[in-house]
């Protein structure tokens, strides 16, 4: 069988952490930020896990 490709988009999207979790950034911070507090764009800067469902799904994607 060939190999399977790196989905490129998922590569960008997602970074693998040391511990085998995956990181994503948060929604809502592309645009409109005006209207949005401080303290919430403050809270939308970190990054947060994918949930354990879907997980395996982004690491085929990814490959990892």
């Amino acid at each position: 069988m060939p190999k399977q490709k790196t989905n490129k988009s998922a590569t960008k999207r997602f970074k693998l952490r040391k511990s085998g979790s995956i990181k994503r950034n948060k929604q809502n911070r592309s645009h409109i930020l005006t209207k949005k507090s401080a303290k919430r764009k403050m809270h939308l800067r970190k990054g947060t896990n994918v949930s354990k469902a879907d997980e395996k799904k982004i690491k085929t994607l990814m490959n990892a």
